[in-house]
């Protein structure tokens, strides 16, 4: 045996030598081959947009919009965000990029491609959007606009960026090497990102902090005037050297640029890149309109050119270029012979080995070869390893910690293939000492883990190794809404009303699955990048002398009860723990109820912008959720036709109900605002 396995690894040895060999051969001849027959040419680019209205068919065809973006053709122009569809512009994100890739590198030479663009753009105050003639409104001016305009490069066509002073550029979700170069037109000044002044143009090199940034005003520029601007943007990739124009859209290219200097773009570029433009709108609003665009690019690339040489010139070789030839290709030829000859011995000693071996033990137990797993889609859920976990989140670094609280402790961890997760890992304490099921609970996990639905965070894996109980989400950049609503900033009104119907769609659409969450509560639901409302952190555990049948009957219930919690929380921008004399959030609810003074509970921080009617409907919603199971409490399905307006709101008792929480069935009646058990 020892003989056998000494005479193999010389053999896999010598062979893997000389396949070396020959490859390393073939490789200078080929190398040579390929740097003669490769010239150097000039690719082109050239795109032309008078304008973007109906008139220009390219314009539908060409152009991908993102977010809060759309094609106006009444202006003929692109705009950013959308003033038909959103009836509040504030916290608004949006790109419109050219829908093919441009070669922008090459990645042989490391040459970043000469480019030249230019375009027109305005910055609109939404309140004259109805001006008869809004994109000549010259003589608007609105010191309170939005955040601003970018003219981006950008790897993908399809991330929307952070709206306010992100402007729709970048986001949270974006790996730190994720490759942008922006040219923004910034009309708000964000001190915490470096901005000098609310009238600058920045060059932003794959962060949203600007390396440079220029004052407008030098340029006798105001980017909030009304008016039409034109930008020129030049760019020499052979001499890595950028100069930036500004001027009126009326007058040529001014000769004097606000900007230029060296500046090397190819570490932030990919051999394709998307062009186009992204803006966006925080606590200020305006909009943003690109009347025209034109870009001319210039990239260099390697040919590979048919050989000169013909069938014909084949036949006709010298007889003395034949005999170099074959002397040159004699090695070559002789030691693949060798070693197709070594590697046959080695197999044959190998199968005569082998061969014995079976011989002298048939009773010898075999070890079978790993089972092939099949190939597993991107994004199916699936278990996880300890170690990949802690590499993950730098083995549960403090650093990495999002949240924590007496079950568990959420990390932030970047996976292998770079996507961005939320891990929350379970405490091994608090099962013992709350005499809770593993086993039960991770059945359940792997239950919700087969869920999708758009208002649903999606549960990417698992991991239930050596003790361990952890669960892998997407992570949700923007973070829980409880930081929203408790925490600095206001939330308008039309985002909460959104808020509320997205999480009644997700509760209804897992209640139509004979699930529940069981988790209810603001710090729960998270908001992505469009701020659209999604449900998470889903509450697995149940006690062990709780039996499946009672988690049936009452899970579902609980939810509803809690939501109705929720949306109190939401209208009035409290927390329920909150205590206003003696009187909790849902005390004080109904005790305005009584007294005809619901309105007195809507948060006031959303100013005037406000639908008062809409928000004590949604109210009235909120405290029907809490009425006692058998008193009218809805399903989920009813709550979701309430908020649509699908169907008129019962009426609410006029006193508050004597009882408003639900039964146990060890403990009966429950304290606090659900069964403890489902906190």
């Amino acid at each position: 045996m020892d003989f056998r396995r000494f005479l193999s690894t010389i053999s896999a040895i010598f062979f893997s030598f000389l396949i070396f060999v020959v490859w390393f051969s073939n490789l200078v001849d080929s190398s040579h081959d390929n740097l003669s027959s490769k010239p150097v040419i000039n690719v082109t680019k050239h795109l032309f947009f008078h304008d973007f209205s109906s008139n220009n068919p390219r314009s539908s065809l060409d152009v991908s919009l993102l977010g809060s973006a759309t094609i106006s053709n009444e202006k003929g122009c692109i705009q950013i965000p959308d003033s038909k569809v959103e009836n509040d512009l504030k916290h608004l994100a949006g790109r419109a990029v050219y829908a093919s890739p441009i070669r922008l590198f090459d990645p042989v030479t490391r040459t970043p491609a000469s480019f030249e663009t230019t375009f027109s753009f305005q910055f609109q105050n939404p309140s004259n959007i109805s001006n008869s003639d809004p994109l000549r409104a010259s003589n608007l001016s609105f010191p309170d606009g939005g955040s601003g305009l970018t003219f981006i490069i950008v790897p993908d066509e399809f991330t929307v960026g952070r709206p306010g002073a992100w402007l729709g550029m970048l986001n949270d979700v974006c790996d730190e090497d994720y490759k942008a170069v922006g040219v923004e037109f910034d009309a708000r000044q964000n001190p915490e990102f470096g901005d000098p002044n609310d009238n600058h143009v920045g060059i932003n090199l794959g962060s949203i902090v600007s390396t440079t940034a220029i004052n407008a005003s030098d340029m006798g520029i105001y980017l909030k005037d009304g008016l039409i601007h034109r930008a020129w943007i030049s760019y020499d990739g052979l001499k890595k050297y950028i100069g930036i124009y500004l001027g009126q859209d009326s007058i040529e290219r001014p000769s004097k640029p606000a900007y230029s200097g060296n500046l090397d773009l190819s570490p932030y570029l990919n051999e394709y890149m998307f062009i186009g433009f992204s803006a966006s709108t925080g606590n200020h609003t305006q909009i943003h309109n690109i009347l025209s665009w034109n870009f001319t690019s210039v990239s260099q690339a390697n040919l590979r050119v048919p050989s000169t040489e013909t069938c014909e010139s084949k036949i006709r070789v010298q007889n003395r270029e034949n005999l170099e030839a074959s002397h040159k290709k004699t090695p070559t030829s002789f030691l693949i012979f060798l070693a197709v000859v070594i590697l046959c011995l080695a197999i044959l000693l190998n199968l005569y080995f082998n061969g014995k071996r079976k011989e002298n033990n048939k009773d010898e137990i075999m070890v079978l070869t790993e089972k092939k797993q099949r190939p597993r889609p991107p994004n199916k859920p699936r278990k996880f390893t300890r170690t990949e976990i802690s590499s993950a989140t730098r083995c549960f670094g403090e650093l990495q910690i999002l949240g924590s609280d007496n079950r568990s402790v959420t990390y932030k961890a970047t996976m292998l293939n770079g996507c961005n997760t939320a891990v929350k890992r379970f405490s091994s304490q608090f099962f013992t000492s709350h005499g809770l099921d593993k086993r039960r609970m991770h059945k359940e996990i792997k239950a919700i883990s087969k869920i999708r639905h758009p208002n649903l965070v999606p549960i990417r894996g698992w991991c239930l190794d050596h003790q361990e109980t952890i669960v892998v989400y997407d992570y949700i950049p923007n973070g829980s809404l409880d930081k929203w609503l408790f925490g600095v900033g206001v939330l308008p009104w039309t985002r909460r009303f959104r808020v509320v119907k997205d999480v009644a769609e997700s509760l209804s659409y897992l209640h139509s699955k004979e699930l529940a969450h069981k988790n209810v509560k603001t710090s729960s639901v998270f908001l992505d990048v469009s701020f659209r409302a999604v449900l998470g952190d889903f509450g697995f555990l149940l006690s062990l002398i709780e039996s499946t049948r009672f988690e049936a009957l009452v899970s579902q219930k609980v939810d509803i009860f809690e939501f109705g919690v929720f949306v109190l929380e939401v209208v009035s921008g409290r927390s329920r723990n909150s205590k206003l004399g003696e009187m909790d959030l849902l005390d004080l609810a109904w005790a305005l109820h009584v007294g005809d003074e619901k309105v007195k509970l809507v948060d006031t921080n959303m100013g005037l912008v406000l639908n008062p009617d809409q928000a004590i409907r949604v109210l009235e919603v909120g405290l029907l959720c809490t009425l006692n199971d058998n008193k009218g409490r809805p399903n989920m399905e009813q709550v979701v036709e309430y908020l649509n307006v699908e169907k008129p709101i019962p009426q609410l008792p006029l006193s508050r109900p004597v009882s408003l929480f639900l039964y146990s069935s060890t403990t009966g009646l429950c304290s606090g605002y659900s069964c403890a058990s489902f906190k």
